[in-house]
């Protein structure tokens, strides 16, 4: 061979080296899932630069098609494909932390000291913002009103957000802001709180918020992208590899696009429009994006809201609330309208995922796909989706299987409103409500997910709330309703595959197997062995995503 052709062989031997070149991840407590929901274990998993799996297996399986690959020893500590939350809302996560914290404060009282000194420490900001207020971990027996916050924020408006996200609660100065007087009449799908003169109280249920949202000031892009930063920084810190963000803008999607453009994107995201209006007419144009930056982002769902939250009593039923028979609750929409929003995103192409918490709610819901897939069925292809299913009529429970609808449900969601649920629907009502094992034992596939940051974040402490119907105190001490619990293995699924398979993902994420992403979590305990009361409590060590390490402790 002549020395030209000899180097020339070198080279194309080099440049084949480095196509293959990649990681072997070695001396894992490895746990996955197949393709078939069956759990597998595993010591070594490999993966080529580009970041996608090529075996996984034992050492001696693994090594022949891994060979020079750099290797990384995690000294037995447990690795799980990443975690996925199929609906959570990304700027929120981060916006919070540069608000006032309402989550922790347990009186009313501590929640307005909190206020007064977050409006202390920034009086740059035109309006005082927060999150997280509770009125039943009060126990007031009642909605706080402007006046109560008027004592600490006079000076300019203030809102505070509940923590369902369907309830705000505002300052005298907000209120005139928005031009809301006793003559305003409630928007529809909303409700302002009046006193016994008619006057506003200063609380706004679901439709009614956006007559303050209206005033508020936009995050400039600056604040946008710190907030972006903030959410993917505790995503990866708590394990989260990927997220379905449940309702965004077009200035959201120009951020998502640019951020994995450029090499900030990481986790990955699912995102849903929000709404059937000007945002998706634009973001339509060239219909559904399933995949973007390999698979760093999709756009190719809608979310729509059919009512609002059972805390705040917006939530609609079918009958009256135990707790209070004068209302049933909101729906957002006439059911035509409903259905029109619905069949104008299934017309295009996209999955549509609804909001619905109360039975009517529900019921409008499933009504309205049954018409609409008998018109589009190839629209079932799509896999549509009812975001929460959270309380729902017996009878309409098979309507989910029979429909091919997924519920995608969060089980902190249960374990957090367990102090106020019964009472809102009564005992033979709640029999429908968080039935997980009802819905799995039908064999609908849930996915799982948080809603944060009305609810923490962390997936463990979800498959904890899956497993146990308890909260992070371990209470109730039998769990609360726990015939409706999840195995262990049914919660790990709903979180990894079934989150995926939510977004029709399933063929390149939600389990660590050959050809998919290495996405994969390295934590400090066996989430397979220990006491169930522990989950919640495990660490994430290291986080990868697409082959990146992008969180290390």
């Amino acid at each position: 061979m002549s020395p030209r052709r000899t180097l020339l062989a070198a080279a194309i031997l080099s440049l084949a080296s480095q196509a293959i070149a990649g990681t072997l991840i070695e001396n894992a407590n490895g746990y996955t899932l197949n393709a078939q929901g069956q759990l597998v274990k595993f010591s070594t998993l490999a993966f080529d630069d580009a970041g996608r799996i090529i075996a996984v297996g034992t050492a001696r399986e693994v090594a022949a098609k891994a060979k020079d690959f750099k290797r990384v020893d995690v000294q037995g500590r447990t690795v799980l494909p990443g975690l996925i939350d199929a609906h959570g809302h990304v700027f929120r996560l981060g916006a919070i932390a540069t608000e006032a914290d309402l989550y922790t404060p347990p009186t009313l009282a501590e929640a307005l000291k909190s206020v007064a000194g977050f409006a202390k420490k920034n009086p740059q900001r035109s309006w005082v913002l927060g999150n997280g207020w509770n009125q039943e971990i009060w126990k007031l027996g009642r909605f706080p009103t402007a006046a109560e916050l008027d004592s600490v924020v006079a000076d300019r408006p203030a809102m505070m957000q509940r923590i369902d996200g369907h309830a705000m609660w505002v300052n005298s100065k907000a209120l005139a802001l928005a031009g809301i007087t006793k003559d305003t009449k409630d928007p529809a799908g909303g409700k302002i709180e009046r006193d016994a003169n008619g006057n506003a109280t200063g609380i706004l249920v679901d439709g009614a918020m956006d007559l303050v949202r209206a005033v508020i000031p936009a995050p400039t892009e600056a604040e946008a992208r710190a907030s972006l930063d903030g959410a993917l920084a505790e995503m990866a810190r708590i394990g989260l590899t990927g997220a379905h963000d449940a309702g965004i803008d077009v200035e959201t999607d120009r951020l998502y696009r640019d951020y994995a453009d450029h090499g900030k994107l990481t986790a990955r995201v699912y995102a849903m429009i929000g709404d059937t209006g000007k945002d998706f007419d634009q973001l339509a144009k060239n219909g559904p994006l399933q995949s973007y930056a390999n698979d760093l982002y999709a756009l190719s769902s809608v979310k729509l809201y059919s009512d609002g939250a059972l805390g705040s009593r917006g939530a609609a039923l079918i009958k009256p609330y135990s707790d209070d028979p004068h209302t049933h609750g909101l729906l957002f929409y006439k059911n035509d309208e409903m259905l029109a929003k619905m069949e104008k995103a299934m017309k295009a192409g996209y999955q549509v995922n609804v909001h619905a918490i109360g039975d009517a709610g529900n019921r409008q819901i499933l009504d309205a796909y049954a018409k609409l897939l008998k018109k589009y069925p190839a629209s079932a292809a799509k896999r549509h989706r009812i975001e929460h299913a959270q309380v729902v009529a017996l009878s309409d429970i098979p309507r989910f299987k029979k429909l091919g609808i997924i519920p995608s449900m969060q089980p902190t969601h249960a374990t957090s409103d367990q102090n106020m649920a019964e009472q809102r629907v009564g005992p033979q009502r709640i029999k429908g409500a968080y039935a997980w094992h009802t819905f799995l034992k039908q064999g609908s596939r849930i996915a799982c997910g948080s809603d944060f940051p009305i609810e923490s974040p962390n997936p463990f402490q979800g498959i904890h709330a899956a497993v146990t119907r308890q909260d992070m105190a371990n209470v109730p001490a039998s769990g609360w309703y726990k015939e409706q619990a999840m195995t262990l293995q049914q919660a790990f699924r709903c979180f990894t595959l079934d989150a995926a398979w939510a977004a029709r993902q399933e063929k390149v994420l939600g389990t660590l197997e050959e050809g998919k992403w290495a996405d994969f979590v390295v934590t400090d305990r066996d989430l397979f062995t220990i006491p169930a009361a522990d989950i919640g409590k495990i660490g994430v060590l290291e986080t990868w995503v697409g082959g990146k390490q992008v969180y290390k402790k």
